[in-house]
């Protein structure tokens, strides 16, 4: 159990998916589908759709698609709030 992603080699919002979660530290197991959606059936099982990327995320019972959604998701459920890059300094 874990974080899955489902991706496409060459998609640029797959990458970013794959950038957040490195820059996080998460560990994540990557599932390569195919490049036409007719033979996307993997992804189609587990999001109901066939477009990538998509995370499944077992520990919060998550399933989701669209990389800024599941950017604002990673950030929010496993970012560090009180990193040095999120506190602003007073100008």
């Amino acid at each position: 159990m874990g974080i899955t992603l489902y991706r496409l080699e060459g998609c640029p919002f797959c990458e970013f998916v794959v950038d957040e979660l490195d820059e996080l530290g998460l560990e994540y197991d990557s599932v390569w589908v195919e490049g036409l959606h007719s033979k996307r059936d993997v992804v189609q099982r587990v999001s109901g759709q066939r477009q990538v990327p998509v995370v499944v995320d077992d520990e919060y019972g998550v399933t989701m698609s669209q990389s800024a959604r599941v950017i604002e998701y990673l950030q929010t459920t496993y970012g560090d709030a009180d990193s040095p890059d999120d506190v602003e300094t007073p100008a």
